[in-house]
């Protein structure tokens, strides 16, 4: 506890130098040409998402992805914010719209967080679900293949309405929990699932709760990958420090210096000409 408390009492200067240190050494490329987002043909994509969770560090978050001109793909849910009230409440409309002007993508989650806990039996797709959020959060509910879409599809217009710009034709299923019929019911409907490498997951929990930034952004980072999804979220966790903006701008310039660039799920191999079929550049 007194090694923990030391670490916590570090200046947040400190902090920042450590991690960007890591960062920088471990790799053998400098920095020049390839730390500019996009300056070099030869860079190595990357593609950060990120949820949008209860929202807190949202301000700090979108500080720091503007600062290292990187941009992300957003999936927005209906998730109670720190404020009390939903992340696609009308509240938060100018932060939606602010982050379609800074070039953001966006895509749809369900709206109430409603996680998929299991199929069912029968020739029509049915699906065991029980929703994270809202008046019914904690229920198990019977939805058949179309209630399932029509939430995506609500999520993805309060997005658009917000934001003013046009989701992509993708989703995030709560807690990345899927079945092959759940999928293929979403993708019958106009939504391609995106996953990403349980090593990439950036978000924290209650499990990894007092272990430092730096150590748990360490982990998570080894082996990262041209073409991989990261995935992180627009909240504080249950742990020592909040990530935002201590650590994300340094992990970010980081990744460049290594020779990584960042690109958003419009550009990604794997969804490209999914995209291109049924959305039109804006």
């Amino acid at each position: 506890m007194r090694n923990r408390s030391r670490f916590a009492r570090r200046r947040p200067m400190a902090r920042l130098m450590a991690v960007t240190s890591f960062f920088i050494a471990a790799s053998a490329v400098s920095t020049g040409a390839k730390a500019q987002n996009g300056s070099s043909s030869s860079c190595q994509p990357l593609y950060l998402v990120f949820d949008t969770a209860h929202m807190a560090a949202a301000p700090m978050v979108a500080e720091s992805l503007r600062r290292q001109g990187v941009r992300a793909t957003f999936f927005g849910g209906n998730e109670g914010s720190a404020r009390g009230e939903g992340s696609l409440s009308r509240r938060w409309a100018p932060w939606w719209k602010a982050r379609a002007a800074d070039g953001h993508e966006f895509a749809a989650q369900t709206w109430d967080m409603a996680q998929w806990r299991g199929d069912l039996p029968g020739r029509e797709a049915r699906f065991r679900i029980r929703p994270g959020e809202g008046a019914f959060a904690g229920r198990e509910f019977t939805w058949t293949a179309a209630k399932y879409c029509e939430n995506i599809a609500f999520t993805a217009e309060r997005l658009a309405y917000y934001s003013g710009k046009q989701p992509l034709p993708l989703f995030r299923a709560a807690g990345g929990k899927t079945s092959p019929r759940l999928l293929a019911a979403a993708k019958a409907c106009g939504y391609r699932h995106v996953e990403w490498k349980p090593v990439h997951f950036l978000s924290r929990g209650m499990p990894d709760s007092q272990t430092p930034n730096a150590a748990f952004m360490e982990q998570a980072l080894k082996g990262v990958q041209a073409g991989d999804v990261l995935l992180a979220g627009t909240s504080t966790w249950a742990s020592q420090e909040a990530w935002a903006p201590a650590l994300l701008g340094p992990l970010l310039a980081g990744l460049k210096a290594r020779g990584f660039c960042f690109r958003t799920l419009r550009e990604h191999p794997d969804y490209q000409d999914w995209i291109a079929q049924r959305t039109s550049q804006p």
